[in-house]
């Protein structure tokens, strides 16, 4: 159970925590009846909780602390991680991991966006940021995928690109836009996934895949809601309506062709649960790998050119 609990999870919480009472007390009582019933009613009211969450409370969800992040993913689901660093530029960004890894019987190049739990770790991996030589590294390890004709996963999970001075200095509107027309001709297929936070060219900078797939209380953006609120309103304060308006959910983006799949989450999220989470996103990975590997090389620039063309809608 997390120990970090949002407001409009409290409800489930303490009944959870009322169940877990009345066992520690019950003494080698038969009180089996009791808690199936109780244990009923809390998957009644977290299904009616999280079936009519707002666009704000997903993205509370999605930016849970105790959500799983890239590596966790990584370790969970595959074997024989090899974390490959620098960019052969500038340095190391620790906001990026990536590397290959198999993946049941596949050899993948992974990459993903890695925030920290903690100070000392979200200082060390930038909370999550990259700097131009993060995203300089990822288009190198593609590179090398596409070398050895392997597959490529990226796990986006940001609340944006770094944007510091020396971030500016090292260029990094150039190091996205570079990213973004490579990865539009890479000739082996990439599957993106958002297991989080999808904020703005940071998330789009690893972004462009053959096959875009989205965690079920994740968001993903142009901006997010609190820029959005103090841009339109000058303030934050409405930072829920601006939520809202941005259209920014799983099933919002399914319905605009954003992305292409919603990946199911471990009941009350996958904070609650990482190993189930990391098996229900395995599942999924390996079910579109096997479809996506029946296209031929030839045809990934034509499709992907055919995918973001079709995205939108235009009124004259």
């Amino acid at each position: 159970m997390a120990n970090i609990t949002l407001e409009f999870e409290k409800p489930i919480v303490e009944l959870e925590q009322k169940i877990d009472e009345i066992k520690e007390m019950s003494s080698g009582m038969d009180i089996s009846n009791e808690l199936a019933k109780l244990e009923k009613k809390v998957i009644e009211l977290r299904t009616q909780i999280f079936s009519n969450l707002t666009p704000w409370e997903v993205v509370q969800l999605a930016r849970h602390p105790e959500r799983p992040f890239s590596l966790d993913y990584i370790f969970n689901m595959t074997t024989d991680f090899i974390e490959l660093h620098g960019d052969r530029l500038f340095g190391d960004d620790k906001a990026i991991v990536g590397g290959f890894a198999r993946l049941e019987n596949r050899t993948v190049m992974i990459i993903g966006q890695q925030k920290g739990r903690d100070t000392k770790s979200n200082l060390y991996r930038n909370f999550g940021m990259p700097n131009p030589e993060g995203y300089r590294k990822a288009l190198r390890l593609m590179k090398l995928a596409e070398k050895f004709e392997k597959p490529v996963i990226t796990l986006i999970d940001t609340p944006g690109a770094y944007p510091g001075i020396g971030a500016e200095e090292r260029g990094q509107a150039e190091a996205i836009a570079k990213n973004l027309f490579e990865m539009a001709k890479l000739k082996v297929p990439i599957i993106v996934v958002i297991i989080g936070e999808g904020a703005s060219g940071g998330a789009l900078g690893i972004g462009v895949g053959d096959r875009v797939l989205m965690l079920e209380y994740c968001w993903y953006s142009v901006i997010s809601p609190e820029s959005c609120s103090s841009i339109l309103w000058r303030s934050w304060e409405h930072k829920e309506k601006a939520a809202e308006q941005l259209k920014l959910t799983a099933n919002d983006l399914l319905e605009l062709g954003i992305i292409d799949r919603i990946i199911p989450e471990p009941p009350g999220g996958a904070h609650r649960d990482h190993v189930l989470a990391a098996k229900l996103l395995k599942k999924t990975l390996i079910e579109e790998l096997d479809q996506i590997s029946k296209i031929k090389n030839e045809k990934f620039l034509e499709n992907r050119i055919e995918k973001f063309s079709a995205m939108g809608f235009f009124k004259e």
